[in-house]
């Protein structure tokens, strides 16, 4: 499959377009129908990184830290994350408990995991191993970065539990929000902007191989 990173096709009417430079705050639009084609990236690369860095600690305090203590007749227990999607798919809201551990944790891990590998290259200049690879899947992975559909599926289990058990909210709700927002500012910037930062490294490397 050819891959042609110097220029960007409309989603709404698959006009092409040169990709360009922009400044702080530009937006490319289509001059056929005036899609949005590229926004500019706030964030370098340095910083990108640093909240993605930010994000896997945020991620693993919030998958570590029970996100319930549960009392009943005197007895706690204090359930993770894991924990309390296990629960869940062993209650009658199994699909619940499939959605929460996609959303929350699998899609997550995926994003940080791949976000990180790609940007520690591109740090240096450099394309990571399987960059095209790892950007199409970050692209494919967007729409499902739902973690507040997670936290609203938590809650909604909470406030069943609390008619029947003693329910009091853990370290791990708090991490699982701030997850969310931070998954927030590093999924949904420009990726393209990461061919245009190491286009000139791999071009090098191209005119050393011919």
């Amino acid at each position: 499959m050819n891959v042609y990173p110097h220029l960007v096709a409309c989603e709404h009417c698959d006009s092409v377009y040169q990709r360009c430079s922009l400044a702080p705050g530009e937006v490319a639009r289509c001059s056929r129908c005036e899609a949005v084609l590229q926004r500019a990236n706030p964030l370098d690369v340095d910083r990108w990184l640093a909240l993605t860095i930010t994000t896997a600690v945020v991620f693993l305090i919030a998958n570590v830290c029970p996100v319930v203590r549960i009392s009943l007749n005197g007895t706690r227990r204090d359930a993770t994350l894991w924990e309390f999607t296990w629960a869940l798919a062993q209650g009658g809201v199994a699909p619940l408990a499939i959605v929460a551990a996609l959303v929350i944790i699998l899609v997550p891990f995926a994003q940080i995991t791949l976000l990180s590998w790609v940007l520690i290259h591109a740090r240096v200049g450099r394309r990571a191993p399987g960059f095209s690879r790892a950007l199409r899947t970050l692209a494919l992975l967007r729409p499902w970065s739902m973690v507040e559909v997670g936290i609203l599926g938590i809650l909604v289990a909470i406030i069943k539990l609390i008619s029947l058990v003693e329910v009091s909210l853990g370290a791990g709700v708090w991490a699982t929000a701030a997850l969310m927002v931070l998954l927030t500012v590093i999924s949904h910037r420009d990726l393209s902007s990461l061919w245009e930062q190491t286009e000139g490294v791999a071009a090098l490397r191209r005119g050393s191989a011919a």
